[in-house]
This record gives C-alpha cells, sequence and structure tokens, in this order.
C-alpha cells in the first residue's frame, strides 16, 4: 500500500475563493513575482525525430525525465470558466503546462487560446470533434485532425492552416490507428500519451480526484501527467496539486517542439543518444518579476 503524505497541504476548496483566484492578475510568460512559487524548472525541446510517439500508457517509450519531474498536460479545452480557473492556478505558480485542445472548442473561446499562449503555454492539438478514430474512415479522421488544428491555428495566430505552430498531438481516447500513427509521423507531428492520469472524467470529487492523483504519482515518480481543464472537479482540484507538488520536491518541465533544424536529425532507436539529446536541453528558468500582468 502506498502511504499517503501532504505535508502542510490543506485542501481548500471554495467558490468564492475559485472565482476570486480566476480573476487576478497573472503573470507573463517570463515572469514571476513569487520567491515561494513552484516555478518551471526547465524546458524540453521535444525532437519528433527522436521522440515520435511518448507515454507509457499507450507507446512502448516515454521523455527521459528524472525522478520527481512532471509535466503538466491538459486535454479537451478551452472550456470557460473551467479553463479560465486551471490557467489562473498555474499562474500563480508561475507552472507551464501543454494544453491539448478541441478545435471547435478553441472556436468557441479563442481568447482563451490567445491567452494560453500569452502566459507561456503550450499550445498543441486535439481533433477537431473530438471523435474516435477508429470508429470512422481514414479520410474522415484526416479531416477531422486537419481541422481541428487549424482552428486552433486560427484562435493562435489568426491564420487557418493545417500545418501545426505547435506539432504535438493527442489522440481523443488514446484511439489511433496505425493510418493516423503513420500520417502524423510522415508530418513530424508528435504523438503524445500520458504516463499517468487522475481519472478526472469519472465521477468523482476534487479530494478523491487528488488523492488519486498523488498514489499515482508517487508509485510513478515521475512522468507526463494528463488532466482535463474543461473538468469543474479539475479546475477545483488543481491548487492544491500544484502545492502538493512544490511541497514535496517536484520539478515542472515545460515543452515546446524542437527547432525544425534539429528536427530533421535521423530517427534513432539508440536509447543513449536520446538521453544524451534530452539532457543537453535542460536549462534553468530565470523569472524575474512582471512589468505588465496579464488579467
Amino acid at each position: 500500500m502506498i502511504e499517503l503524505r501532504l505535508p502542510r497541504l490543506a485542501f481548500r476548496i471554495g467558490c468564492a475563493g475559485l472565482a476570486l483566484l480566476a480573476g487576478t492578475a497573472v503573470p507573463d510568460a517570463s515572469s514571476c513575482n513569487r520567491r515561494d512559487a513552484l516555478g518551471t524548472a526547465w524546458v524540453l525541446a521535444v525532437n519528433a525525430a527522436l521522440f515520435p510517439r511518448v507515454g507509457l500508457k499507450n507507446f512502448p517509450e516515454t521523455l527521459p525525465l528524472a525522478d520527481y519531474e512532471v509535466v503538466l498536460t491538459f486535454d479537451d479545452g478551452p472550456r470557460s470558466p473551467n479553463t479560465d480557473k486551471v490557467l489562473a492556478a498555474l499562474a500563480q505558480e508561475c507552472a507551464r503546462a501543454t494544453f491539448f485542445l478541441v478545435g471547435r472548442s478553441s472556436a468557441e473561446f479563442p481568447e482563451l487560446v490567445r491567452r494560453m499562449a500569452a502566459q507561456g503555454h503550450t499550445v498543441a492539438h486535439h481533433s477537431w470533434s473530438h471523435p474516435m478514430m477508429s470508429k470512422i474512415s481514414f479520410e474522415q479522421a484526416k479531416e477531422d485532425i486537419e481541422r481541428g488544428i487549424a482552428a486552433v491555428e486560427m484562435g493562435l495566430n489568426g491564420l487557418s492552416t493545417k500545418m501545426p505552430s505547435t506539432p504535438f498531438f493527442r489522440f481523443p481516447y488514446f484511439d489511433a490507428t496505425p493510418a493516423t500513427l503513420d500520417l502524423l509521423q510522415a508530418r513530424g507531428i508528435v504523438v503524445f500519451g500520458a504516463d499517468l492520469w487522475a481519472s478526472d472524467w469519472e465521477n468523482i470529487t476534487p479530494e478523491q480526484e487528488l488523492t488519486i492523483l498523488i498514489e499515482r504519482l508517487e508509485a510513478a515518480r515521475r512522468g507526463i501527467i494528463l488532466l482535463y481543464d474543461a473538468q469543474t472537479r479539475t479546475a477545483a482540484m488543481l491548487p492544491a496539486f500544484l502545492r502538493y507538488l512544490h511541497q514535496n520536491g517536484y520539478r515542472i518541465v515545460h515543452l515546446v517542439p524542437a527547432a525544425a533544424k534539429s528536427a530533421e536529425a535521423p530517427l534513432t532507436s539508440d536509447p543513449h543518444r536520446r538521453r544524451r539529446a534530452i539532457h543537453s536541453q535542460r536549462r534553468t528558468q530565470s523569472l524575474q518579476a512582471p512589468t505588465n500582468p496579464i488579467n
């Protein structure tokens, strides 16, 4: 049995408190005015040639994170007001995440897409209509993927394009087919699974979600974490989970795409080369006080 340790962690959830948090000014992408914040430890540029598919729940390998290093990822947004609360909680701790966005939701909430990027998060892709790809034809799946990318890019950059500015994709329900996997790999798009999750699609309370997530993280010790920013329970749980990470010595690793030139490196199965390529990218982020906080 895993011993659940929550030192100095008080789970405080209240509608008024969350509303206050969601409405406060937050620092910009390169700023943090809280010395006691969790922060973002380093930025990992993910090379699609070296890591075309990652996440041990779905694929044979994942990103070579050290113990107590985690990547925060969110699916199924944007969706107000819960995504607003998730962004506010992350900003409060100066922590950066990767958001895998649904195209039709991005078309409905383009301001949230732009706010994610403005606050330093990575904006990635999760299809247009969230289908099960194995239940539709390849051409339908391809069209849904491309339409989703175009919608997110329109919200992000005002440009409808099938070429993602961030070539990261996560399949809805993790339901990929060999043909869709090959399609994305041929386009240099990294396919993300996950290493652990909080089961926040289940009918559980925020307190139960926090307990589940901490137990799984203590067992795994590291990894790509999947959460759902559209879920009310996750928006309520997240501030307490970020405090837990901080109080227990975890480090946030932020993902960005590798530069196009480095992405052209030949694919290798050599784990030592992969690890060297990743560790050469580690750098500590220097966060200075903000001058123009974003509301």
